[in-house]
């Protein structure tokens, strides 16, 4: 079968990045490991955060990898030809190496070589500077040197280019290269600052040079780094010649069953719509379920829910409940099981996803049944309030747009403008954005959340001691004020289970043990019995974390230094966190 353009871009850009230096990084898992700011990994840059403020990488000072990645404040996007909930970033970084002008020479060989596109049609941004930071000099004479011609060169102001996460943290002025599609200007003064389609972004270099302080202050970092990130969805798009995602070739084959099973045309103007959200959320599906991301009403959890109620309600749009959505899931497993090994356990996957669709199918009776209940008296106005949507929406996963039509049918007005103030201050109110991820250091780096940490490991390591060694973590939450842990089990523990596993964890912090650090190979970790959950995150060169006679474990990290910083520890809670998978709260004191 003939690789497409998106697996030749992908293989052509790693081959590329390592013929330069820089080793490749597994793709870290959608859920971020012990940081709660964060519900989904979004870029390549996030499980590097503690390497880009100055900890060294075990892998060196050249990295580069492909990343699985998920925008969940894209999902009411999906659509449009060019949005995805599920996506993936091609990266690389240089921690401390090189900067701008080795960066510039990278991205024009590989666009200009490797991909082949014309220079003549580039056009490339820089910053303008601003009172605060200069004007971007440096990175103009890079593109000059490399035969860009000033006309392509635009700069621009904070606002298109530069970067900062959050208030305050590592932050920098950012170029851009995009290619003019040879589409009609908008205006005289169009440029790739503009939004009408004419310039279609494919790299963005990020130079972290500054530390910016809380009062707004930038202070030159010690440590220099360069962040890349490319789409390879946008990209292949691009390369194909398309204007519209889904009709790239990696996603032909999803598309022409999908059409079979429908009846429908993709290229049917009404169908557009219903059919690029099932080809979306299906992909999305196969991805989180292959990581037993669990459907729940809380965190990821109902971000899967959303979506697989969302893909199943264009089902029903469409005609077609029940025929559409595990098929194209499991397309998408065989299609990506040779990058991502974990999508080829399509029972699993299959299983998880129907006992979500024989839920949801309750709802909708139950949603419907509520309707019924409350139209008497929405019917003395009308007027179907935004607060009855939100209400269906939450507690019953009914979407808005179905309460609408319900509305419709009912001759009612459904005020949709409340509706959306509800769901929007939700949203700000539930997300977890990555603002707080370099506020002050990495999240997750605190005093007590680092005591957490260590806690979690000590947990671990009572568990197996107290319910076998087939206990394994499953995931885990840490805050200033409590630690979740969840773990592989099938039945609830007995109070005297929970209560020895107490009594283990407060004995090893009374022990007051050394918590010690060493860097090996991944194999070289097993061999001497670390404990390696999550192993597709690591890389060839890994920390372990032994708490002396306790726990040894592969971890990224931090820790304390010994047990006895950690106070008394209580679990405050067991129960059960899905199918198989157990979750224990617990505080230090």
């Amino acid at each position: 079968m003939q690789k497409t353009v998106a697996r030749q871009l992908k293989e052509k850009y790693i081959s590329y990045l390592k013929s330069l230096g820089h080793v490749q990084i597994p793709s870290y898992p959608l859920v971020p490991e012990n940081n709660p700011s964060l519900l989904f990994v979004n870029s390549g840059m996030f499980p590097l955060v503690p390497y880009l403020l100055g900890e060294p990488h075990p892998a060196g000072k050249r990295l580069c990898n492909i990343q699985k990645c998920v925008r969940t404040e894209d999902i009411d996007s999906v659509g449009n030809p060019f949005y995805h909930t599920f996506f993936e970033m091609l990266g690389h970084w240089s921690l401390g190496d090189y900067f701008k002008e080795t960066a510039i020479e990278i991205c024009y060989n590989f666009l200009t070589k490797e991909i082949n596109l014309d220079p003549q049609k580039l056009a490339v941004t820089i910053f303008a500077g601003n009172k605060n930071a200069p004007f971007d000099e440096v990175s103009k004479q890079a593109w000059l040197k490399m035969g860009i011609a000033e006309k392509q060169i635009y700069a621009f102001d904070e606002t298109e280019n530069w970067w900062l996460a959050g208030n305050s943290g590592p932050c920098g002025p950012d170029s851009e290269v995009f290619v003019d599609t040879g589409k009609p200007a908008c205006s005289p003064n169009c440029s790739p600052s503009c939004k009408c389609g004419k310039y279609f972004e494919v790299w963005n270099n990020v130079f972290m040079e500054f530390n910016q302080t809380k009062e707004g202050k930038l202070i030159p970092l010690k440590q220099k780094n360069v962040d890349v990130g490319i789409g390879v969805d946008r990209t292949s798009t691009m390369l194909e010649g398309k204007d519209d995602n889904y009709l790239a070739e990696h996603w032909t084959p999803a598309r022409e069953l999908l059409e079979k099973l429908t009846q429908k045309e993709y290229a049917q103007e009404k169908n557009l719509k219903p059919l690029r959200i099932l080809l979306d959320h299906t992909r999305s599906i196969a991805f989180f379920l292959a990581e037993e991301i669990i459907p729940t009403n809380v965190a990821q959890g109902y971000i899967v829910k959303r979506v697989i109620r969302r893909a199943m309600r264009q089902e029903m749009l469409l005609g077609v409940e029940g025929k559409v959505i595990n098929p194209l899931v499991n397309l998408w497993c065989h299609q990506y099981k040779a990058e991502y090994p974990q999508l080829e356990n399509t029972a699993l996957i299959q299983n998880l996803l129907e006992i979500e669709q024989k839920k949801f199918t309750v709802a909708l009776k139950a949603g419907t049944k509520y309707f019924a209940k409350i139209l008497p008296r929405v019917q003395k106005d009308q007027i179907l309030s935004g607060r009855d949507i939100f209400d269906l929406y939450q507690s019953y996963g009914f979407p808005a747009e179905l309460t609408q039509e319900l509305a419709k049918e009912n001759n009612l007005r459904a005020n949709l403008n409340e509706y959306l103030k509800l769901y929007h201050a939700h949203k700000i109110s539930s997300q977890t954005a990555s603002q707080g991820m370099f506020e002050g250091g990495l999240a997750g780096d605190s005093q007590k959340e680092t005591a957490y940490h260590t806690a979690t490991h000590l947990l671990h390591g009572a568990l197996r001691k107290v319910l076998g060694d087939t206990v394994g973590q499953k995931g885990s939450n840490i805050t200033p004020e409590r630690l979740r842990f969840d773990f592989s089990f099938t039945r609830k523990l007995t109070a005297d289970e929970i209560a020895e596993v107490e009594k283990l964890v407060n004995q090893a912090i009374a022990d007051e043990l050394p918590v010690t650090v060493i860097t090996k190979t991944l194999d070289e970790a097993r061999q001497m019995g670390a404990v390696a959950f999550f192993a597709e995150k690591y890389g060839e060169q890994v920390k372990i974390y032994t708490i002396h006679g306790f726990s040894c474990e592969v971890c990224g990290g931090p820790h304390v230094k010994n047990t006895r910083e950690l106070g008394k520890f209580e679990i405050i809670k067991e129960e059960s966190a899905g199918s198989g998978v157990r979750r224990i709260k617990a505080v230090l004191s």
